[in-house]
């Protein structure tokens, strides 16, 4: 079930284009600087804002034209907001009960008790709002959403106001959410970490419009985009646990780039991974190395560089079917006489392990 959009969102002096075309069974996030459009985007999808000259389609239902458009009670959307949002007054299962009461459908994605024990709230149910952690907050709201049996689920900064701990806490909840639902997932966020994490497909907003929209791992390896161009840049890399070397504590993961080696307690054999590479941590050299310290090494493809300031340059490398960016000085650049379409090695000096 795909979700096909485009919106004129004209607000003030605040003018959002938006023409989107976004895939189902994936987390979409929208991306970009604080005042770009991304909230604004989303309220409109769940029909919050009315705006005329606007379109949205979800799956083979018509949501909003020229002579149609859903108020948010009728649209099967499950929002979780920055705030938590939850009846203060009711317990976990009473905030639960209330949105069931309101779903869409025959047919819930989830039982209740499958809900809860795929968000941990088996030993919260009982316990109001007050008595909750920011994160057990947050875990509630998703249930929340989740029970109203949506067919699009929209996330506004759902992290927003969390410590890294409790971060890193609810990603867990995010993938088994992500790994068993068959919708649409939208979200929000202006932290690169949160997207780099959790999305499968992004769409890139500044300045009040789409700059760009496609894979993750393209978006974040395209030159075009800001998103290339800080000193943070990074490329991600999705592979498989294939092996555990005991004697030197290292993972090896098959991934579309080839062989990686990652540091790392036990894995277990058939895990997904996601690698992130910073581009500052790839060096590139013309010959094969064998007598070097870096364990992973990949035949690359120059496929597009540009420059980095005045001393440096970003270079984008096709590596087996995966995409990688290398930032090397520019003198480097002319020493190995960069050029598209030219081939050389890829040394990766170190990996983060995303999940």
């Amino acid at each position: 079930m795909s979700l096909r959009a485009k919106f004129q969102l004209l607000r003030g002096d605040f003018q959002l284009n938006a023409d989107l075309d976004l895939p189902a069974d994936a987390v979409t996030a929208f991306f970009g600087p604080s005042g770009c459009g991304k909230t604004s985007l989303l309220r409109a999808i769940a029909g919050l804002d009315h705006h005329p000259h606007s379109f949205l389609q979800v799956g083979e239902q018509v949501w909003q034209d020229k002579k149609t458009f859903l108020p948010p009670h009728q649209r099967a959307v499950g929002y979780v907001f920055q705030e938590s949002s939850l009846f203060e007054h009711l317990s976990v299962g009473g905030n639960l009960a209330y949105a069931r009461k309101r779903a869409f459908g025959d047919t819930p994605h989830f039982s209740q008790s499958h809900l809860t024990h795929l968000l941990g709230l088996e030993n919260l149910m009982h316990r109001r709002p007050s008595e909750l952690s920011g994160g057990e907050r947050r875990r509630v709201s998703m249930a929340r959403a989740l029970s109203v049996n949506p067919r699009l689920l929209l996330f506004d900064e759902p992290m927003s106001g969390l410590d890294a701990q409790r971060k890193k806490e609810l990603f867990p909840y995010f993938d088994a959410l992500h790994e068993e639902l068959r919708i649409p997932i939208l979200y929000v966020s202006h932290s690169a970490d949160e997207v780099a994490r959790l999305a499968d497909y992004l769409v890139f907003i500044e300045g009040g419009a789409v700059a760009g929209s496609g894979s993750i791992q393209d978006m974040l390896t395209r030159l075009d985009l800001p998103l290339a161009a800080g000193p943070d840049a990074e490329s991600l890399i999705e592979g498989t646990v294939k092996h555990w070397d005991e004697v030197y504590g290292l993972a090896q993961l098959q991934t579309a780039a080839g062989s990686f080696s990652v540091v790392h307690p036990e894995l277990p054999c058939g895990a997904r991974v996601r690698l992130g590479v910073a581009a500052k941590d790839v060096s590139l050299t013309l010959n094969p190395q064998s007598d070097t310290s870096i364990l992973n090494r990949f035949p690359a493809t120059v496929e597009a560089l540009t420059a980095y300031g005045t001393a440096q340059m970003t270079v984008r490398l096709q590596v087996g079917d995966a995409l990688l960016l290398a930032r090397i000085t520019r003198k480097s650049a002319d020493t190995l006489g960069l050029q598209t379409g030219q081939s050389l090695y890829a040394q990766v000096k170190s990996v983060a392990l995303l999940f």
